[in-house]
């Protein structure tokens, strides 16, 4: 099992780093593999070694499938202008995202990385409020594994393909049939699962303690049955926000402003408040990862400033050999 942290790649978050060598002799003192790589946006991933990533997150709309299907009047409502979502999209139809995700995996391929990861969700900022959803689990499953088939075709990249489990609609984790469904319908031979462990946490809004939250992980585990086996990685973290979300989901609150970049800025404090990426303390978490014993374990954990970052990454690892790992 190769250990990793998430480690978003741009020039803030390098600043604390004389370089890549001392990221990774950071990683090397906190008994890690490496680092789980995400592009953030510019050039100072252009400076890393190459094969400096054991894994690494593809890029991700959260809000997508409208504009990979062409659904302009959809569009325009959220967006309010057709230059506003070609300016947000790069493009005007569904190619500028395959040119985003193919220049994206070519970083991935110069890195090393021997996995990617693959949000399969849609949300748009409404829904994020709302929790009233304008697409179906299989709309989405449908769109993404359209998109995947594109962007693989025949392909033989030198990295895995693992689809990770979010909340929103597309890919939960919560329903075998589904994922057998998303596992089939992706043509690409390397393909997996990355079993995130606080967006399964977030589809199940009673949970109020880690060991609730143990306890449901283990109940999706036992409904998946043998598809347990096509987990590959894990995104190890926990989020505790069912009581948040009860209070404060179910309308747009208002004040939101018209423009929707502006929008998208004003609901991120809002989503980190539903996934929260914090450490596991209860080390029953332990037994969960002895089960599905994931090539790739990734702790996946929000900080701001890299003593932040070795000390959620230490809290993690001190919970795993408290449950014997």
């Amino acid at each position: 099992m190769m250990k990793m942290m998430s480690f978003p790649v741009f020039r803030d978050s390098m600043a604390e780093y004389k370089d890549a060598d001392e990221l990774l002799e950071s990683c090397r003192s906190l008994k890690l593999d490496g680092i789980e790589a995400v592009w953030g946006g510019d050039d100072a991933i252009d400076s890393f070694p190459d094969g400096a990533a054991v894994g690494y997150h593809l890029i991700f709309y959260p809000d997508w499938l409208d504009f990979w299907r062409g659904d302009e009047k959809a569009l325009l409502d959220k967006f309010g202008s057709r230059e506003s979502w070609v300016s947000f999209y790069g493009g005007e139809d569904r190619q500028a995202l395959i040119r985003q995700y193919r220049d994206d995996m070519a970083r991935a391929v110069r890195l090393g990385a021997k996995y990617v990861v693959f949000h399969v969700s849609d949300v748009s900022i409404e829904e994020g409020y709302t929790y009233r959803w304008l697409h179906s689990d299989s709309d989405v499953l449908d769109g993404s594994a359209e998109l995947i088939n594109c962007l693989f075709g025949t392909d033989d990249y030198p990295f895995e393909l693992l689809v990770e489990n979010q909340w929103w609609p597309g890919f939960t984790f919560t329903d075998p049939h589904r994922t057998e469904y998303l596992l089939d319908s992706i043509r690409y031979r390397k393909k997996g699962i990355l079993l995130d462990t606080g967006h399964l946490m977030n589809t199940n809004r009673d949970i109020r303690t880690e060991a609730d939250g143990i306890a449901y992980i283990r109940e999706m585990l036992k409904l998946h049955g043998s598809l347990c086996s096509s987990i590959r990685g894990m995104h190890l973290h926990q989020s505790l926000s069912g009581a948040y979300v009860q209070a404060n989901t179910g309308r747009v609150p208002e004040g939101l402003s018209e423009d929707y970049v502006t929008q998208f800025g004003q609901s991120y404090a809002h989503i980190l408040k539903i996934d929260r990426h914090r450490p596991w303390t209860d080390p029953g978490i332990a037994d969960i990862v002895k089960a599905v014993a994931p090539a790739y374990l990734t702790y996946e954990l929000s900080c701001g400033s890299r003593r932040e970052r070795e000390n959620v990454v230490r809290t993690q690892r001190e919970t795993l050999e408290k449950g014997g790992l």
